[in-house]
């Protein structure tokens, strides 16, 4: 389940790394072997030397490093998450006799996915027979006014 998680991260860009560790301390104890921990007895300087990189297996990442990659692959999870696609506002309903609306639903997927944008532009004459218009951006609309 982790390698996949793992694989999945990757391939949206994501290091291992800190997909793999919770911890920049559980990081560096996976360069530490049972020999280092024998002869120096103490897992925290055994963890010091890794970080300084007089022990582990290629280049180590300091600790700011970690911070950051660990921080931008939260970033990237919290961001797909939020992504999840939204159910169209126009689904399941009768737009039968209202052309405006059904031109705004066969718009709906384009607009919110980013493909297309769509001003809509309206113009009423008010109750004293004064002309009110006003611009409607429909991508912010759906954004800010639908679940």
């Amino acid at each position: 389940m982790i390698d996949e998680e793992v694989a999945e991260l990757q391939a949206g860009g994501v290091d291992a790394i800190t997909a793999e560790f919770n911890t920049y301390e559980d990081y560096l104890d996976r360069q530490i072997t049972s020999t280092d921990l024998y002869y120096l007895e103490d897992i925290e300087l055994a963890r010091q030397l890794v970080e300084l990189g007089y022990r582990g297996n290629g280049e180590i990442l300091k600790r700011e490093e970690f911070d950051s990659r660990k921080e931008a692959a939260e970033m990237a999870r919290k961001q797909k998450l939020h992504n999840k696609p939204k159910k169209l506002a126009s689904a399941m309903k009768e737009l039968t006799g209202f052309p405006l609306l059904q031109a705004l639903a066969q718009r709906e997927e384009a607009v919110r996915s980013g493909k297309l944008t769509t001003i809509v532009f309206v113009r009423d004459r008010n109750s004293k027979g004064q002309e009110v218009s006003g611009y409607i951006d429909y991508a912010y609309r759906l954004k800010v006014h639908t679940s």
